[in-house]
C-alpha cells in the first residue's frame, strides 16, 4: 500500500473497533504467562558494565595515542559504543531495565545527558509520543514535516531550498544522517526551556558537564585542528550509525488516516512497524530495534526477550490475518528510500 498521500489503511470492517481492542488481550496474556515482561537486571548489569569498560578502553587509547592523526581511527569504535550507550538510554526510557522510575531515570541521565550530551527528558517526551501513535501524521513527531517530509501533502507546500531538499530527499537521506549526532545535541539544549525548573537544572548541568569534559579530553590530547576533526568524525559516524538503526523501523509503512477509523493497539503497532531479519550481529548493532513490531507491542519488555516473543507475535498475527512485515536490512533501506522518493515527487516539476 502506498503511504504517499496518507490514505485510510484500516483493514477492519466498520464497527470493528471494540473487536480490535480485544485482539491484543490473548497475546498479552500468553506473554505474561511466560514471564517475558519480567526485568532482566543481571543481563542489563553485565551489558552496561561491558559497554562502560569498552568506552573507558577507547578513551584510554585516545589519551595514550596523543598528538597524531592516527588517533582519528578511534572515532570509529567510539561512535559504535556511543550508539550502544544511546540504546541503554532508550531502554531506560521505556522502563525496561529497572522497575522504579527513579532508577531508570538515573540510568537514562547517565547514558544520555552525561555520556552523550543528549537530553533524556527531551528524548523520552518525543519518543513516547511516537510510540503512542506511530506514523500518525498529526501525532507522531517522527513524521512531522522538518528537514524531510513523509506525505505528498507535506511535500507539495515546500518552498525555496526546502523544496529542493524534498525533491532529492531519498538521495540526501544518508548524507544528512551525518549531521544527526550534532542535531540531537542542539535539540536537547533547545528543549531545556520546556522542562520544569528542577528537571531543567539537573538536565542542563549534566549536558554542560558532558560538553566541558568532551572538550577538555580532546583539547588536552590534541591540538585544536585535530581535536575539531576528531569531534566532527565521531559525531558524524555516531549520527549515521544511530540513524541507520532507526531508519528501517517505520519509513514506508502504513500511515493511519487521521480522519479514519481508530485502530486498536495491535493493529496500530503492527501495521506501522517493520522488523529486520538477522542474527546476533544484527541484534547487537541495532540494539534490538530490529524487533520493532515486538518492541512497539511491548515497549517495556527487556531487550533480550524481544527475540523470544517474536514467534508468539508472528503466530498471533497469522491467526488474525494481519500482515507481519519483516525483511532484510538492505531491503528495509530500499523500501524506506523508495517511499521518500515517491513522496518527494510532489515537489519535483511535472
Amino acid at each position: 500500500m502506498s503511504q504517499a498521500t496518507a490514505p485510510s489503511l484500516s483493514t477492519a470492517p466498520v464497527g470493528a473497533t471494540a473487536q480490535q481492542g480485544s485482539e491484543f488481550t490473548p497475546l498479552l496474556r500468553k506473554v505474561r504467562g511466560r514471564g517475558l515482561l519480567e526485568r532482566r537486571k543481571g543481563w542489563y548489569a553485565r551489558m552496561i558494565s561491558v559497554n562502560l569498560l569498552a568506552l573507558a578502553a577507547v578513551v584510554t587509547g585516545f589519551v595514550l595515542a596523543g598528538d597524531t592523526w592516527w588517533t582519528l581511527l578511534l572515532a570509529v569504535p567510539l561512535a559504535i559504543l556511543s550508539a550502544r550507550t544511546a540504546y541503554v538510554g532508550h531502554d531506560a526510557g521505556h522502563a525496561q531495565i529497572a522497575v522504579g522510575r527513579r532508577a531508570n531515570r538515573a540510568i537514562g541521565l547517565l547514558h544520555g545527558n552525561l555520556l552523550l550530551g543528549m537530553s533524556y527528558a527531551w528524548w523520552n517526551d518525543k519518543h513516547n509520543r511516537h510510540h503512542a501513535n506511530p506514523n500518525h501524521i498529526e501525532k507522531d513527531p517522527d513524521v512531522g514535516a522538518s528537514a524531510l517530509v513523509w506525505t505528498t501533502e507535506q511535500a507539495a507546500v515546500r518552498r525555496g531550498f526546502a523544496r529542493w531538499v524534498t525533491r532529492h530527499q531519498a538521495w540526501l537521506f544518508f548524507p544528512m544522517l551525518l549531521l544527526e549526532g550534532i542535531a540531537l545535541k542542539v535539540s536537547s539544549v533547545q528543549d531545556l526551556r520546556r522542562q520544569p525548573v528542577r528537571e531543567r537544572a539537573v538536565e542542563g548541568a549534566l549536558l554542560a558537564l558532558h560538553m566541558a569534559g568532551y572538550a577538555a579530553l580532546l583539547l588536552t590530547c590534541l591540538p585544536v585542528g585535530k581535536a575539531v576533526a576528531f569531534a566532527l568524525l565521531h559525531q558524524a559516524l555516531f549520527g549515521l550509525h544511530l540513524g541507520m538503526a532507526f531508519a528501517p523501523n517505520h519509513k514506508g509503512m502504513d500511515m493511519p488516516d487521521p480522519a479514519g477509523e481508530r485502530w486498536g493497539h495491535l493493529r496500530r503497532q503492527v501495521l506501522t512497524s517493520r522488523n529486520v531479519r538477522g542474527g546476533p550481529v544484527t541484534d547487537w548493532l541495532l540494539g534490538g530495534l530490529n524487533y520493532q513490531i515486538e518492541h512497539h507491542l511491548f515497549p517495556n519488555m527487556p531487550r533480550p526477550h524481544l527475540r523470544l516473543v517474536q514467534p508468539l507475535v508472528r503466530e498471533h498475527c497469522r491467526d488474525l490475518g494481519l500482515p507481519y512485515a519483516e525483511t532484510g536490512l538492505l531491503d528495509s533501506y530500499r523500501q524506506g528510500l523508495r517511499h521518500m522518493h515517491t513522496v518527494g515527487g510532489a515537489a519535483r516539476p511535472e
